[in-house]
């Protein structure tokens, strides 16, 4: 048997200036401290880079990646989407920044063959609630796998289960950690839409986290977790989340 290649990626932002240049840009406007207009991202890459073409097709934002990908051949592809598609207009109040890009674009993603996306980020309810229930659904419509958010708490934790010809299942589970910046109000419950969220990075969460993820393996399937955690702009790795990984390994 061939051995199985991942290609997995952290955080993919398809929104602000991104969204601006695609086929379908959506409402420009940004509720940030600094910038009010995605349009002006568009206009500081062009002072920086040179003129953008608009609009531009769907696999112009990855670059030479497809080329990368091409020559790998990788057999699922997985990303962070640190971005919420959707259309929606109610941002969440209590943060300084909202990504969103049009459902419209979702092609982007299929340009570059994503197989799938982890959801317990950050942004994924930037546009509150209706925002998410869009993503999901742009999402599926797609024929794009997902895991970390979902309707409720039973689809916020299941894993997306992706079957590579010939190789058996990838079970994708997709977690959150407050320390990244994501509220306590979109952790997932019965009853309301969100995100896999972790109560904690202690040793207890992390013995209950790996039962469950061991309780969806069959024989043969590879289990990944993607944990979105750590704060932005630094280097170090707190020593609480190298045991909480080693634990899960």
């Amino acid at each position: 048997m061939e051995p199985l290649r991942l290609f997995l990626c952290g955080d993919v932002m398809t929104g602000r200036g991104v969204d601006q240049i695609l086929p379908h840009p959506g409402n420009p406007i940004l509720y940030e401290p600094y910038v009010h207009n995605a349009r002006e991202y568009v206009l500081l890459a062009e002072q920086k880079h040179g003129p953008i073409p608009r609009p531009v097709d769907f696999a112009y934002i990855w670059g030479d990646a497809l080329i990368e990908w091409q020559r790998a051949q990788p057999d699922v592809r997985i990303v962070n989407l640190e971005t919420s598609i959707t259309t929606s207009e109610t941002h969440w109040l209590d943060k300084e920044i909202h990504y969103r890009m049009h459902p419209q674009n979702i092609g982007c993603l299929s340009a570059a063959q994503i197989s799938c996306c982890a959801l317990a980020n950050n942004h994924v309810l930037d546009w509150g609630h209706a925002g998410l229930l869009e993503t999901l659904d742009t999402l599926d419509k797609a024929g794009i796998a997902r895991a970390g958010a979902g309707r409720n708490f039973d689809e916020a934790v299941a894993p997306a289960v992706l079957q590579v010809q010939g190789q058996g299942r990838v079970l994708l589970f997709a977690l959150g950690s407050t320390t990244s910046g994501i509220p306590l109000d979109w952790r997932a419950t019965a009853e309301r839409p969100g995100v896999f969220l972790l109560e904690d990075l202690s040793e207890s969460t992390a013995q209950s986290v790996a039962q469950h993820m061991c309780s969806a393996k069959q024989v043969g399937d590879v289990l990944i977790a993607s944990i979105h955690w750590g704060a932005n702009w630094g280097y170090d790795i707190p020593h609480e989340q190298i045991r909480f990984a080693h634990r899960l390994v």
